[in-house]
């Protein structure tokens, strides 16, 4: 499967604040990920990755500081960031109702990507494309959410372990994808308890229990964020 080229651009984060339920779980945070970048973030259990993923897709609002895409200024809602970004949460958002490739054939119709069955084939989900869902192991469902993020082409990627549910064939897999992406241009920021495999000169590493303020958060009180 071709991919397509990304133009340039640029994510950064200026003096970030992210809270969930009421309490602050990051504060003072700065990055910048460039084109052929990836930012993994690393931390315990309630250090702050979800949040953040979450407001970097602008699915939950900035507590304080500043979120850019090149010089323009993200906000939740942004119908244009939207766009550009896919994001995958712990839940994989698919139809068990649907087949394999009805689920991507949906993703199509809404505009994102054109060759379902090479994605199919590429994610090695050609033997059960004609199956629900619902009959897929926990593996293969989290390669078909990983294929959607695939076949979309979206540049910036926002995934929260995404390796969960994969045998190592599955993870050498996903890693595979990234590189292609991260080459052709694309960003992520991905939140993972596993080292990724991909070129040094790609990876950006935060730790987010290095953060002052993370150690004096509860790991048991706030697992969920």
């Amino acid at each position: 499967m071709l991919r397509k080229k990304h133009g340039e651009h640029m994510l950064s984060a200026h003096s970030l604040h992210c809270r969930r339920g009421g309490r602050t779980v990051l504060k003072n945070l700065d990055f910048t990920i460039s084109p052929g970048q990836v930012l993994a973030l690393h931390g315990a259990n309630g250090s702050g990755k979800t949040s953040l993923l979450r407001v970097l897709a602008g699915l939950a609002p900035l507590a304080s500081g500043q979120l850019l895409w090149g010089e323009q200024s993200l906000q939740p809602g942004d119908a244009g960031h939207a766009a550009r970004m896919a994001y995958l949460g712990h839940q994989n958002g698919l139809s068990t109702e649907l087949s394999a490739t009805e689920n991507l054939r949906f993703l199509q119709q809404l505009g994102g990507g054109t060759e379902v069955a090479a994605t199919l084939q590429t994610w090695d989900l050609l033997p059960v494309a004609e199956q629900p869902v619902r009959y897929l192991s926990q593996g293969q469902r989290r390669r078909l959410a990983l294929a959607r993020v695939w076949l979309g082409q979206r540049v910036l990627w926002l995934l929260d372990e995404p390796c969960a549910a994969l045998d190592s064939a599955g993870v050498t897999m996903f890693d595979a994808h990234l590189s292609q992406h991260l080459e052709a241009g694309g960003m992520a920021v991905i939140a993972t308890h596993r080292a990724l495999d991909v070129p040094a000169s790609s990876l950006q590493r935060l730790d987010l229990d290095t953060l002052p303020l993370n150690s004096l958060l509860n790991e048991d009180t706030y697992a969920a964020c």
